[in-house]
Order: structure tokens, then sequence, then C-alpha cells
């Protein structure tokens, strides 16, 4: 028997990260109860997004203008240059609002299991950038995973030749972070990044 036009809707919203079946369903109903306020104003949303926005040819942030409003923004510090894994990386930091310079997105990480090799990232364009005689620091603002420290690692010696600063965000106790719930490897980063008090 075919699948109904609810079922559909529930399937496709169940695909969404962070929504399950139960959420899909819950969501799916929501929508169309309110078909006028909420559903037809998402499918407007949705379908312009599917028009408009575009990843930025300079550093794969998505936008709907090509080079993005962060690389136009003539008021970044054009001397640090922070790499992330993906577009929600970069979207943490802006929120967080600790970082003033410019972005460049991987789309990923290197991963031997994923099959993940540097052909399948965004390296070529930042090997041009790193070029840039402007850039005096590059931040490696991956994940503390094994495939997110091998790929800081394989940037960090493809740029080692390159008169610019590497550096890596500190890694360790978290801010209101008890001791007691910790991981290991978070207490070993910890301990290995201390510093003067």
């Amino acid at each position: 028997m075919a699948a109904s036009e609810i079922d559909r809707l529930i399937q496709q919203l169940a695909r969404l990260p962070g929504l399950g079946p139960r959420s899909a369903r819950r969501a799916a109903l929501h929508l169309l109860q309110k078909r006028e306020t909420a559903l037809l104003p998402l499918v407007d949303s949705l379908r312009r997004a599917a028009e408009c926005i575009v990843p930025c040819s300079n550093c794969g942030n998505l936008d709907d203008c090509d080079p993005c409003r962060i690389c136009q923004d003539s008021r970044r510090e054009a001397a640090s240059l922070c790499v992330v894994e993906e577009v929600g990386d970069l979207w943490a930091l802006e929120r967080s609002g600790a970082f003033r310079g410019r972005y460049h997105v991987l789309g990923g990480c290197l991963s031997a299991l994923d099959g993940r090799g540097p052909e399948q990232l965004n390296l070529a364009r930042l090997w041009q950038r790193a070029e840039d005689p402007a850039v005096k620091e590059i931040i490696l603002a991956l994940s503390a995973t094994v495939d997110g420290q091998t790929t800081a690692h394989y940037i960090a010696e493809r740029l080692a030749h390159l008169p610019v600063q590497l550096t890596r965000l500190g890694q360790g106790v978290p801010v209101g972070g008890d001791l007691d719930y910790l991981d290991d490897g978070t207490l070993l980063a910890a301990f290995s990044a201390r510093r003067p008090a």
C-alpha cells in the first residue's frame, strides 16, 4: 500500500538531524494544524532557500550571495583565518562573538573509514588563501576526534613552510564543568594545556 502524504511528510521530517519518528509526527501534526501560520510560511522559506542559498566560493560558508557576507565584510581581521570542519561550526563561532577574522570551511575531516581523503575536502582553496601575505595566523578549530586531529596535523604539515603562525583551540575543562563528570581524554587534554595561574 502506498504511503499517504502525511506519512511522506513525517518520513521527510524524520530525516532531519535531531528529529526521530515521534518528534517528526509531532512536528507534522503541528504544521498541518497551523497550515496558514506555520506550514505555508515554511514551504515558502524552504523554496526560497533552495533557490537562493549557495556555498561561498571563497570560504565555503552558506549565504544568499557569493562571496558571502563574512568574506565581504571589510571590518573583519584579514590577518586571522579560522579553519572549521562544517558550516555549523562557523555559525557556532559567530554566535559566540569570540572571533572577528575570516573563516575557511573544509566540508568535513579526513577519514579513512568514510573514504574521505584530501581531494574530498576544500583544501585546494585553503592552500591558496594561506599564501596571502595578509594572513599571519591560521587557527585550526577542528574537533577533538581522531579524524579532527588527523586533519589538523595534515594541514599543519602542509603549511609548515609558510611564515604563518598555526594555532589550535584550547581543549580541556569546560566553563562550569565538574572534574568528576569529565572523561579521561578531556582531563588529559586539560592537563596538557595548562597555563600559569
